[in-house]
């Protein structure tokens, strides 16, 4: 009986369901690229709003922000802010009462300029000033959730460089054990790395796209927006956002479009099965079964119930009458064959004891004399195709009349057999055939031919073995002559030859054990 998985309706729903698969990944894929475009394309209007927003209080601060970066580009190496600090309102109060002190009435950039201000009041200012804006630059980092923000002035004094300035991420520097902010930082910004950032600062517009970051704040992509004050480029404020939350956003959005999209599609899917199973499958099932039980049993009234599902004029109730009519057909012309079919059978078992007993060694079992005749006609087949490769291994059993004489022809018997055991299980890759009372051969193949040389002492090693064991009667520990020949296609013709060489080559082992034996 087939497995349930080769069923139609079982291939019918994996249509359905390849058919599923292909166009929820086709769909998830273009939703994907498109929510990437799309979101993207969010991100980076979402972030630059954001750095035009910073720019805008900068813009706002007018002079006021041109004299506080100019001021701390040159003495910020000076200042020391605390790294804890998160209110600029001392600092501000400190330098309105120094000022007011110093410059009674005095405001600056009216009455009197930045410049003209002694140097205790300008570090004043850009300590204010500083603490300040880094506070705007954080609250808004946290805000809208991002990364990172800050904002840069190119190092004019060297290619490709920039300051850190605000820098939203307070870096520590410690004089005498207290932790202060590193301000200043100057670092190179080589231009593969920072296109857009190069970008926004080289041209003065705002660049499209973003570069790419994998650094201690992870994978991010960072924004750029060049600022202007009274129409001089003074900076870039750059923003940054994580790719983890903007991917999780992307997967989320093409997520809840698949499962949409997989609903609709199982929910028809599973109605299409459902009726094509109601209308067709579930009436082929029956045939099957029909068909199965009449395999099973082999009754002809079967054909009768499958003609009682037939309605319809389709290609199932066709091929239900043609069934039915089939079954009938083929019962008809069972019957007649099965007389037939006894009478050949039993001439058949005849054949096969008769051809056993003809090839069969009544004493051992094995191979006999006929046996190894029609063998060596395949080996003339082979030498005559030129792809013969074999070799002959010729045995004769010792003693064989003396052991009849002295202890009678059942014990002369059991060491035919006992010999025959051991030559089956040294040479267990090649037939073995008893050629005559006494004689065996075995026709070398596959491994025994290649390791006929360790088989054969394998074979004289274990006779030896049982000549030294006195304690057995004579019979079993047989005693046998080996002799091996190899077919040579220069030398040889037919498979007769190579008999001969390995009988004489037995026959020289022979004469070599009875010279043992009388020494």
């Amino acid at each position: 009986m087939k497995k349930r998985t080769d069923s139609l309706i079982f291939k019918i729903a994996l249509i359905f369901f390849i058919f599923i698969f292909a166009t929820l990944t086709v769909s998830g894929i273009n939703t994907y690229v498109r929510q990437t475009e799309i979101y993207k394309a969010q991100c980076e209007e979402n972030i630059h709003d954001i750095a035009v927003h910073l720019s805008n209080l900068i813009v706002a601060d007018d002079d006021d922000f041109v004299w506080f970066q100019n001021y701390f580009l040159e003495h910020c190496q000076e200042m020391n802010v605390d790294i804890d600090f998160a209110d600029s309102t001392p600092e501000r109060e400190a330098f309105e009462k120094l000022f007011a002190e110093k410059y009674p009435g005095e405001i600056i950039g009216k009455t009197i300029a930045f410049d003209d201000l002694s140097d205790d009041v300008k570090m004043a200012y850009t300590k204010y000033k500083f603490e300040y804006y880094l506070l705007t630059f954080e609250q808004t980092r946290d805000d809208f959730n991002l990364i990172y923000v800050y904002y840069l002035v190119p190092d004019l004094t060297q290619d490709h460089y920039m300051t850190y300035m605000l820098d939203a991420t307070r870096e520590i520097k410690t004089i005498d054990g207290k932790d202060y902010i590193d301000l200043g930082i100057t670092v190179p910004e080589v231009i593969e790395r920072h296109q857009v950032m190069w970008e926004a600062w080289d041209t003065g517009t705002t660049p499209s796209g973003y570069d790419y970051y994998d650094n201690e704040y992870g994978k991010t992509y960072a924004y750029y927006v060049p600022v202007f004050v009274n129409g001089r480029e003074i900076g870039v404020i750059g923003a940054e956002i994580a790719i983890e939350r903007v991917n999780r956003e992307i997967l989320r959005n093409t997520f809840l479009q698949i499962a949409g999209t997989a609903a609709v599609l199982i929910l028809f899917s599973v109605l299409a099965i459902y009726v094509i199973n109601k209308l067709y499958i579930s009436r082929i099932v029956r045939l099957e079964s029909s068909i199965r039980n009449y395999t099973l049993e082999k009754d002809p009234s079967i054909a009768s119930d499958i003609e009682k599902n037939i309605y319809g004029n389709n290609e199932i109730s066709s091929l239900s009458e043609e069934i039915a009519a089939m079954i009938l057909e083929i019962e008809n012309y069972m019957q007649s064959l099965l007389s037939t079919t006894k009478e050949l059978d039993s001439t058949k078992r005849r054949a096969d004891i008769m051809h056993e007993l003809a090839n069969k060694d009544a004493l051992t079992g094995i191979r006999n004399k006929n046996a190894y005749d029609n063998e060596i006609k395949h080996l003339e087949w082979s030498i005559a195709e030129g792809n013969a490769k074999f070799g002959i291994a010729m045995i004769d059993l010792n003693f064989l009349k003396r052991i009849n004489d002295t202890y009678g022809h059942d014990k002369g018997n059991t060491a035919i057999k006992n010999l025959c055991y051991i030559i089956c299980h040294i040479f267990e890759h090649s037939p073995v055939f008893r050629i005559g009372g006494d004689e065996f051969v075995v026709i070398l193949q596959n491994d025994d031919l290649k390791n006929v040389d360790e088989l054969v002492d394998k074979f004289n090693a274990k006779l030896d073995e049982l000549a030294e064991k006195n304690d057995l009667p004579q019979w079993e520990r047989v005693s046998a002559s080996i002799g091996v020949a190899f077919f040579d296609p220069a030398i040889d013709n037919n498979a007769e030859n190579v008999f001969k060489r390995a009988d004489k080559a037995m026959y020289v082992r022979k004469k070599e054990m009875k010279a043992i034996r009388l020494s």
